[in-house]
């Protein structure tokens, strides 16, 4: 039974399955769509809401040095995925790469994790988009009303108000996947215009806000290690070591999109060379953002003020409450978060569709998440299943919870990724590498440490859930998926 349950899928069979298969996808994406489409999903929610929430809840100003955690996390993890992708371009992601190196069950276990990451993680960009549409609209003396664009389990600041459903949240999801149906080529060419103006507000408030910094809001740095309750009853780790380590686990949300370059593995036209450079300088390129953003929002708002005010609008109420002389600045950021927003949305909500499109491939999940659309070669029904999956999540659960859970899902995924390196270098020496990781094993061991670290310092919610999302998983897998596996099939052969 455990010999079955850890069945490995060939690689050279994948390959051949991948270039024989007539309902496959086109190839039309170059090394440029895969960089933007690693920085589309990896700017956007994480930086503009999770830096605040980081900040205030665990790191104070040294959520700074959370992020250098969390990249060094992330490097480690790139590296292993660059190999991955150059040696299996395959759509899948991590699934795909633990079915060739770990066996069926992990397997099977990152693909039930990668919900989390990705549909949950579309959930949460879609619930701070609508937060920032209602701040948008306030300028001009609009409001969806806060029961329309709240989940059930939030009461506004006065107490007199209780959500019902995210109504903004779906309306975002709902377009986005219908652009993603039409096609991915067609969706890259969105995101890469969005790219360019999310990246350019970036630069602009790090350039005008530098000189609005105050000494002050970063004395002490390191806040002394204590605990912070915040208006859910919720106590989290605050400051010392302790504090930056559950910091990097909660702004590591800011870091998920680069490993959904490798969904896209299918579609690019040259994957062995472009998806390692797609996923290692969209990673680098964010990083370097990501340090002066949150240095430089930290300086100009203390910590103290987010946990009353901004919220998930946390930038632009930095802006307009202390950054004197650019209140456009907070109207301009507020369209562009929009814009960048969903392409974040776009990105998670095509990663989540491929590897479900080879889940389905493998016979571990129903035929028709690999169905592909006649026309535009995009598995539509999919497509469509999953927004009503992210579309349940945004309407009726608070960010808070859906962005912790992406970040333990994606955390998991990558420290088997980094385990998978170590098995794969043993069991397949030969194996024709475009791109190796480089120091192994050192190196991907590091990557199953501090992926492992951040994953400690996440809080006890987050846990349960993860735990009992697992727990669910499993029972999927022995009800229905073995029986179904097409590897399990063909090893009883």
């Amino acid at each position: 039974m455990a010999s079955k349950l850890f069945v490995t899928k060939s690689i050279d069979k994948l390959l051949d399955q991948a270039d024989a298969s007539k309902h496959t996808f086109k190839r039309t994406l170059g090394v440029g769509h895969l960089v933007l489409l690693g920085i589309g999903a990896i700017i956007g929610a994480g930086l503009f809401v999770r830096t605040a929430a980081a900040a205030s809840e665990h790191a104070g100003a040294a959520v700074t040095l959370s992020y250098v955690l969390a990249a060094v996390g992330c490097l480690f993890a790139g590296l292993c995925y660059a190999e991955f992708a150059s040696s299996i371009p395959i759509a899948g992601s991590a699934y795909t790469y633990s079915y060739v190196t770990l066996g069926e069950f992990v397997a099977w276990i990152i693909g039930w994790e990668l919900i989390l990451e990705y549909g949950l993680g579309a959930a949460t960009v879609a619930i701070a988009w609508s937060e920032y549409l209602n701040k948008l609209l306030a300028n001009f003396n609009m409001q969806v009303p806060f029961q329309w664009s709240h989940s059930p389990f939030e009461t506004s600041i006065d107490g007199t108000m209780h959500g019902i459903m995210n109504i903004p949240a779906v309306f975002i999801l709902g377009l986005l996947s219908m652009l993603l149906i039409r096609g991915t080529q067609q969706s890259a060419l969105v995101n890469a215009i969005i790219v360019i103006i999310k990246v350019a507000i970036v630069l602009l408030f790090i350039a005008f806000g530098w000189s609005f910094i105050k000494p002050e809001n970063h004395i002490p740095f390191i806040p002394p290690a204590g605990s912070y309750t915040d208006s859910s009853g919720i106590t989290h780790s605050f400051g010392g070591f302790m504090g930056i380590l559950a910091g990097a686990g909660t702004v590591f949300f800011a870091f998920i999109g680069f490993d959904a370059v490798s969904t896209a593995a299918q579609e690019a036209k040259n994957p062995k060379k472009d998806m390692p450079m797609g996923i290692l300088l969209s990673l680098a390129i964010c990083t370097i953002l990501y340090i002066l953003f949150s240095y430089v929002l930290t300086g100009v708002a203390s910590y103290e003020d987010f946990r009353v005010h901004g919220k998930e609008a946390s930038v632009a109420y930095a802006i307009q409450t202390y950054m004197t002389g650019y209140g456009w600045l907070a109207t301009f950021i507020t369209v562009a978060i929009l814009a960048g927003f969903s392409s974040v949305i776009l990105v998670m909500l095509l990663g989540q569709s491929r590897v479900f499109y080879s889940m389905s491939r493998d016979g571990l999940v129903p035929k028709v998440f690999s169905d592909l659309h006649p026309k535009f070669s995009t598995p539509w029904k999919s497509n469509m299943i999953f927004f009503l999956f992210t579309g349940l999540f945004a309407a009726f659960l608070p960010g808070s919870l859906t962005g912790d859970l992406t970040s333990i899902g994606t955390l998991s995924a990558f420290l088997l990724v980094s385990a998978g390196i170590l098995v794969i270098r043993r069991t397949q020496p030969n194996l024709k590498r475009s791109f190796t990781t480089p120091f192994v094993p050192l190196v991907p061991i590091l990557g199953i440490i501090t992926c492992a670290a951040m994953m400690f310092g996440l809080d006890a919610y987050t846990w349960i859930g993860f735990l009992c999302w697992t727990a669910l998983g499993f029972v999927v897998y022995f009800l229905y998926s073995r029986y179904h596996s097409v590897a399990q099939k063909d090893a009883m052969k």
